[in-house]
């Protein structure tokens, strides 16, 4: 077939949600995914989580394959320098920021869906403008506009999570009776230690001066637990496993291997919706498309892709939607001269960078279990004091220091060659050491700023030819006083858990994202949420795409995902970018709808 009703660039999270959904009406879906795919999917899986295990660097990327026809950016490109700020920047995505973009991203079949955490928290009303208390972009919708969207959104991912506690605790609005597929995940053991010890308890906001009530949360998570039966009116949900096929056995075992890989299927993963396509999708794998193709008129019309041996095929349909990561879409769209008359295209990329603040408890915490996240602080998240400095949600880290310093044989070879410790004496140090980490994670809201964006480079080119992206990146003062807030809650909440705090941003190497504010050293991970870089709006003078993610400049020619949000808020945007995925998909569907409907003929028309 060289012609279909739609075609999906990008196999991830948005395009898999977006092909399904109109596979269900019968429609005609090509996918173009970059990446490779298993093509027997169980073996693949076990194949995925063998690299992982054999892989001497566990980054999010170590359980896939790359190709060199299809790199990707990975962690490890990353080193800092001596001096604050300074850090080198190598492989698929060069940079020339004062600061480096400090995330990555997977091209492989489901994409970085593949390797993310799991959680799936809403934004809160109030991030959906930004522009009132004085930064970023206002969004061309509302919370009310998507929440019925990201109810579906939840249904679709098979979201856990306590719909009673996320009303009162985070301020949500959920309609009466609503309850989300699956119950809560189980408080983890640090959770219920941090509770005893911290909720009802008040810090003070150091920027603003406000005190903030503490209180662990529940944080929702896109992985199996037990369904509850009272979900869909009483039809309860049935949680699914491997391919996407329903399996009321598969939950969380806590294997602590979420990123990347979870061995038991109850994370989810684009792979599960791909089992539900319908058989009008086709996949195609291993076709990395450099261009979209317009009519005379600025419509689309298709795309061409590159094979892995620089073969060039076109394909063509009605609607062509792009769904390849915020920096892969941005790269499509400079690489196609199209969708830029605001310029704003490749503008305004975001992230959440991370502060990380790490510690020894009293006594032993359990770390290394379960989800890396199950709990968080959510009393910063909103309020008038991101007038001051960026809000921030604080996740309680399960996985001990593994984030902040590396795998547990960093604790050995700092006792063996720092104390002198052998044999009984080291196994002992190890597990004291070990079994009381654990690690708070600020995770910043950054606005929006055309400043920070994707661009071709000039001279690097990839393996089939094409301008590897470059990206100019920097923290504004509001997200560094932020961070400066953040680390002096951290600091009083060190004290009322009788922590012992070892939060150390040294070696310079291993923190690229290093700067010095008002006299303070701070470092910052990236948490892998690319967004802002198709940025939607009410104006095509301003914006990239509307509120349904339709290119203002060509019909027929959608760029979803966390690309098109105007702020990233402080929750982690997979579920909101899933939420708008539908959301567009529904449009494109009464699109085609309305194409397809008959034309009713009067006595007055031309046989």
């Amino acid at each position: 077939m060289s012609h279909y009703d739609v075609i999906v660039v990008g196999a991830g999270i948005a395009g898999s949600l977006v092909a399904k959904e109109l596979s269900r009406q019968g429609r005609r879906v090509l996918v173009l995914e970059a990446g490779e795919r298993a093509t027997d999917p169980a073996r693949g899986h076990r194949e995925a989580l063998d690299r992982y295990a054999t892989a001497s660097a566990k980054v999010p990327g170590s359980a896939h394959r790359p190709h060199p026809a299809v790199g990707w950016p990975e962690v490890t490109d990353l080193t800092g320098t001596d001096g604050v700020p300074g850090f080198r920047a190598a492989g698929h995505m060069p940079q020339d920021g004062p600061l480096p973009y400090a995330s990555g991203y997977v091209r492989a079949n489901g994409g970085t869906g593949n390797v993310w955490t799991g959680l799936a928290p809403r934004m809160l009303p109030e991030d959906f403008d930004t522009e009132a208390f004085g930064y970023g972009r206002r969004w061309p919708l509302t919370y009310d506009d998507l929440e019925p969207h990201y109810r579906a959104a939840e249904g679709e991912l098979g979201v856990a999570a306590d719909a009673d506690e996320q009303r009162a605790h985070v301020g949500l609005g959920l309609p009466d009776g609503y309850t989300f597929p699956m119950r809560a995940l189980p408080a983890s053991h640090l959770d219920r230690l941090l509770a005893e010890s911290l909720d009802g308890r008040r810090v003070k906001d150091a920027v603003t001066l406000d005190e903030v009530e503490l209180r662990v949360v529940g944080t929702p998570q896109a992985r199996n637990s037990v369904p509850d039966p009272d979900y869909d009116g009483g039809r309860g949900y049935v949680p699914r496993g491997a391919q996407g096929r329903p399996d009321p056995a598969s939950r969380c075992v806590g294997n602590a291997t979420c990123i990347p890989h979870c061995p038991s299927y109850a994370k989810y993963t684009p792979l599960k919706t791909q089992g539900q396509w319908g058989s009008s999708v086709r996949l195609v794998d291993r076709a990395v498309v450099s261009r979209v193709l317009v009519d005379g008129n600025g419509r689309a019309t298709g795309v061409e892709y590159l094979s892995y041996q620089g073969e060039a095929t076109r394909v063509h349909a009605d609607v062509v939607v792009l769904a390849a990561h915020a920096i892969e879409n941005a790269r499509l769209l400079l690489l196609s001269r199209l969708a830029n008359r605001s310029g704003q295209v490749g503008r305004n990329l975001m992230d959440h960078p991370v502060l990380l603040t790490w510690g020894l408890m009293p006594d032993a915490v359990g770390p290394y279990r379960g989800p890396g996240s199950t709990s968080g602080l959510e009393g910063f998240r909103a309020g008038p004091q991101r007038r001051a400095r960026a809000p921030f949600r604080i996740e309680v880290g399960n996985w001990g220091w593994v984030w902040a310093t590396g795998a547990v044989d960093g604790d050995v070879a700092q006792l063996l060659h720092e104390k002198g410790l052998f044999g009984a004496e080291l196994r002992n140090a190890v597990g004291d050491r070990v079994r009381r980490q654990f690690a708070l994670q600020f995770e910043m809201e950054q606005g929006a700023d055309p400043a920070n964006r994707v661009t071709l480079h000039p001279g690097a080119r990839d393996r089939l030819g094409l301008p590897t992206p470059l990206v100019t990146y920097d923290l504004s003062d509001h997200v560094k006083e932020g961070m400066a807030a953040a680390k002096r809650v951290s600091d009083q909440i060190f004290a009322l858990l009788g922590a012992e705090d070892h939060t150390d941003y040294e070696p310079a190497a291993v923190w690229p994202g290093r700067f010095e504010h008002q006299g303070h050293l701070y470092g910052y991970r990236g948490a892998g949420h690319a967004a802002g870089t198709h940025i939607m709006g009410d104006s095509p003078d301003a914006s990239v795409v509307d509120s349904w993610q339709r290119c203002w400049d060509h019909p027929g020619l959608y760029a979803v995902g966390c690309g098109s949000m105007p702020s990233v808020a402080t929750s982690n945007p997979t579920l909101t970018m899933a939420a708008l995925a539908l959301r567009s998909a529904r449009r494109i569907e009464a699109d085609l709808a309305e194409r397809d409907r008959p034309v009713a003929l009067t006595s007055e028309d031309p046989a």
